[in-house]
Parts: C-alpha cells; sequence; structure tokens
C-alpha cells in the first residue's frame, strides 16, 4: 500500500514531491538563473564586465544588458595564462555568487573573495573557494571573482606614445576589480546581501590586491573591511621599471617600441609565451606583473611611506602562516628539505631578498633555535625575510596610524606528509572558507583540523558583520598597536601573544625592505 501511494504521488506531481524551482536573481544588466544545493544558491559565471578581447589592456566596461534570463550554473574563464586547470579567456569578467535567500531584505554581510597566483594566475573557481558552508555557517552572502592577470591586467605602456584609452593599462587587473565591487554594490542586495557592509579577503597574490585597492581612490566607499592573508603589497612597481618590463616583453615577442599596436592584434598565445622572459629589474624569469604607480588610477604606493589615509576607517586583519615557504621554495627545490650547515649560507643569500649577510643570519638562528636543522633555518630564515616582513611592515604603519589591525599567525601545521610542511602558505584558505574536505586542501579531515576552520571561520564572519572578529570561538583577539604587537597564534589552542618572533623581527629590521618586483 505505501508502494502503491508513493508512485500515485509520483504520477499525479504532488506538490510534496516537486523539485523546487531554480532561484532566479535580477541584476541591473538582467536575470540570471542559479541552482540551489544543501540549502544555499549559487550562481556561477555572473557577468560584471564586457568582454575585454576587443578592448584589450583598456578600462573595463560594464556588460551590456540582457532580456533573456541567462544561466549562471558554472564558472566563468579564468583570463588567460600560462598555466591554468580551468577554461581561459580574455572574456573573463564573471563573479560567483553563493547565498541563503534571495531579495529577501536580509542585508547579510557580504564577504568578496580576491584569489592570489601573484597578478599571474589563478581564478575564482578553486573547490576551496566555494561559499556554501561559509553561507551556512554564518547567514553571509560570499562572492568570488575572476578580473584580468600578468600582461592582460598589467602591461604598462602609458610612456610609449599610446593612445590615451591605453594609458591606464598597467592597472587594467585593478580597475577590473573596482568594475567587480561596483557591480557588488549594485546587486548584491538582489542576493540577500548588504552592499554597505562589504568585506574583501583574500590570500597571496589576493592581499597584495586588497592592499593595493585600499590605495586606490577609484575603490573608496566600495568595502568596510578588509582581511589580508599572506598577501601584502607594501610598494607597487614604479613605472620607469614597468617600461623596462614592456621593453623586455616587447623584445620577447620580435617587436620595435613603435609596433606597441600590435600588441592589440596578437592571439593571446603569443602573448603569453612572452611572459617568460626575464625579467630585466629582477634579473631572472619570468616577468613580474603588478600593479603600477601610474599617477592615474594608483597615485601612490600602498603603505609606503605610510598606511593609506583613505583606508584609516577601515578594520583590518592581517595575516600570515608560521612556514610560508616550506612550500612556496620547498615545493619547487625539495633539495631545501636536505641542507647541510655548509650548503646553507649561499642557499639563503638569495632566498631572502633582503641585503643581509647570510651568515649573521644563521648565527642567528642557530643561538635562538639550537635545536632547528640547516633546513628549519632555511625555511624560518627566508620566511621571516620575504614573506612575513611586509606582514609586520603593514601592521606597525597602521598602528601608527592610529588605525591598527588585527594580526594573526597561523602555527597549526598541515598533517601531510608526517608534517614537513609545516604550517605553510595557502593552509589558512581551506580553514577559512571551512573547506577542509575539498580538493587541494592539506588540512586533512581529522579532528584538529575541524578545530582551527571552526576558529578561522567564525572569525573571520564576526569580522564580516561587525569589523571585530572576536567570537566565542577564539580566546580574546585584541588589535595590533606598538609596542606590545599583540598576534593571534592559531593553533588548536590558539592565544594572544605579544610580539611573537620578535628576535626575528628585529633581525631583519635592521635592512630596508623592498617588495621583489617593485
Amino acid at each position: 500500500m505505501q508502494s502503491a501511494a508513493a508512485g500515485l504521488i509520483l504520477a499525479t506531481g504532488a506538490p510534496a514531491l516537486a523539485r523546487a524551482p531554480d532561484p532566479v536573481a535580477v541584476t541591473r544588466a538582467g536575470k540570471v538563473r542559479g541552482i540551489t544545493a544543501d540549502g544555499i544558491h549559487c550562481f556561477k559565471g555572473v557577468r560584471y564586465g564586457a568582454d575585454t578581447g576587443t578592448r584589450r589592456f583598456q578600462p573595463p566596461l560594464p556588460p551590456q544588458p540582457w532580456s533573456d534570463v541567462r544561466d549562471a550554473l558554472d564558472y566563468g574563464p579564468a583570463s588567460p595564462q600560462s598555466r591554468a586547470d580551468v577554461p581561459v579567456s580574455e572574456d573573463c569578467l564573471f563573479v560567483n555568487v553563493w547565498t541563503p535567500g534571495l531579495a529577501d531584505g536580509a542585508r547579510r554581510p557580504v564577504m568578496v573573495y580576491i584569489h592570489g597566483g601573484a597578478y599571474n594566475h589563478g581564478s575564482g573557481s578553486s573547490p576551496l573557494y566555494d561559499g556554501t558552508r561559509l553561507c551556512r555557517r554564518g547567514d553571509v552572502v560570499v562572492v568570488t571573482v575572476n578580473h584580468r592577470l600578468n600582461a592582460f591586467g598589467y602591461l604598462y605602456l602609458a610612456r610609449l606614445g599610446v593612445p590615451d584609452a591605453l594609458k591606464a593599462s598597467g592597472n587594467a587587473g585593478m580597475l577590473d576589480l573596482v568594475l567587480a565591487l561596483r557591480w557588488v554594490r549594485d546587486n548584491i542586495a538582489a542576493f540577500g546581501g548588504d552592499p554597505g557592509n562589504v568585506m574583501l579577503f583574500g590570500q597571496s597574490g589576493g592581499g597584495a590586491k586588497i592592499a593595493t585597492l585600499m590605495a586606490m581612490p577609484a575603490a573608496m566607499g566600495l568595502f568596510h573591511r578588509v582581511a589580508t592573508m599572506s598577501g601584502q603589497q607594501v610598494t607597487a612597481s614604479g613605472p620607469l621599471n614597468a617600461t623596462r618590463r614592456t621593453m623586455a616583453f616587447l623584445n620577447a615577442l620580435g617587436l620595435q617600441p613603435d609596433e606597441t599596436p600590435r600588441l592589440l592584434t596578437l592571439p593571446q598565445d603569443r602573448l603569453l609565451a612572452g611572459l617568460s622572459t626575464t625579467d630585466p629589474v629582477i634579473g631572472s624569469g619570468p616577468l613580474y606583473f603588478g600593479p603600477v604607480l601610474d599617477e592615474r588610477n594608483l597615485p601612490r604606493h600602498p603603505f609606503y611611506p605610510d598606511a593609506p589615509a583613505q583606508s584609516a576607517d577601515i578594520p583590518m586583519i592581517i595575516g600570515n602562516t608560521r612556514d610560508e615557504t616550506r612550500n612556496l621554495i620547498g615545493g619547487s627545490d625539495p633539495s631545501t628539505f636536505d641542507l647541510t650547515w655548509e650548503q646553507l649560507p649561499l642557499k639563503l643569500a638569495p632566498a631572502m631578498r633582503v641585503d643581509i649577510e647570510p651568515e649573521t643570519v644563521v648565527s642567528v638562528y642557530r643561538r635562538l633555535y639550537p635545536h632547528y636543522s640547516p633546513s628549519d633555518v632555511f625555511f624560518a630564515a627566508t620566511t621571516a625575510g620575504r614573506s612575513w616582513r611586509a606582514a609586520v611592515i603593514e601592521a606597525e604603519l597602521r598602528a601608527q596610524q592610529g588605525a591598527p589591525a588585527f594580526v594573526y599567525q597561523l602555527d597549526w601545521p598541515s598533517p601531510r606528509d608526517g608534517g614537513k610542511w609545516g604550517a605553510p602558505h595557502m593552509l589558512d584558505i581551506p580553514l577559512v572558507f571551512d573547506n577542509c574536505d575539498k580538493p587541494g586542501s592539506i588540512t586533512g579531515t581529522g579532528s584538529d583540523a575541524h578545530r582551527v576552520a571552526t576558529q578561522m571561520s567564525e572569525a573571520f564572519i564576526a569580522f564580516a558583520r561587525s569589523g571585530d572578529p572576536n567570537c566565542a570561538a577564539i580566546p580574546r583577539w585584541q588589535p595590533y598597536t606598538l609596542p606590545d604587537r599583540a598576534t593571534l597564534v592559531i593553533n588548536t589552542r590558539s592565544g594572544l601573544v605579544a610580539d611573537p618572533r620578535g628576535d626575528e623581527r628585529r633581525l631583519f629590521a635592521k635592512v630596508p625592505f623592498i617588495q621583489q618586483g617593485t
């Protein structure tokens, strides 16, 4: 009888078993259709800008309106790049949105994630950036974004006699992000979000892009909190060095300076081939591309000589992992895990990216950490000299400005490969998104991983909601002020520590720091 009843219900299409309609959101450009899974509405590949292929190197334009209902079921293409595991195209200006509700007046906090990849690679479609769990955990709206990268987003042409339309080329990728944030401002209420409460968060290059946006006049008022994860931008590329890179790029393509207009029509694969040429400033390849001090859209360095005044009232989180370079360097150079004391100074010298005697560095680290192996010293010193250093600078400048940041250091080690990676670069991404089980995560799915993920995701949600990350999941987190330098050291049992690794900080503070490539 029960089977017969079930068959009758299916045959008659009773409402109790009817498939829920696909969610439709109304944007200013037109309607988009997404899907609903696990109670969260997801819209992938929503267009926020017109195809840049017909306007290469120029500022982006909003999309042309459409009258039908467009499917938003699959991620849009990423920017062309030399390595990618997703489709790429110059038509790449798309956002992805996860939300618990649509146009319901709930005014949820909006968390906009900007992907990393050092301005050269990446997209907003990594499984690690799936916003479903953040939405369910915190009743927030999550947005990820694609924008132009490498030469397509940052090739500086302004000093080569080009038309005005091309003079913003050195920051075209940043202007894409500004346009994406304007899309959020104008459309996010239709997705249940609050355009007046937008938090930016991003890891590595994503954090650097956020620091740059903090100094761009065009971005003022478009976001209200920021969190940078292992990603800082103290200085931008100067216009003269950026021009040297453009000349090297032209030379790699077999073009003379007066043939610059040909760049507008060359196949994208030809342009990508030129990226691997030797960088004339750094002295090795590939070419560095990033924001340029162009006096048009970026009139100052992001965090030099001080923190940007235009963002002084924006609450900020600045974070790093304890062992950034174990995968940044060790991931591509296995020999760094088997160094001898004799090999260490020579290997260390170029990898710290600051001009300091490596023998002195080794001596200090052996005194501070007598149990460290040569490889331990290598990874600790390169992390402190080239990765953590910029985070300290930004935190100190914010403190001097009277607009301190909340600073964290992730100490919890990845269990992968017996713990050889420590707490490396990128470890905090799946923890913040609460996506420990997603492809690409190196957290594992054990109880410790979930304990740390709960702390980080809850703190980021609290910060998105109020500008204060304090919540029940973490101990009291105080802002970073001088001279205390309060830092939340995150582990299975987290705690607030005054000036952690202060001896390392003082060692590298005696030498100037200029961000590589700038």
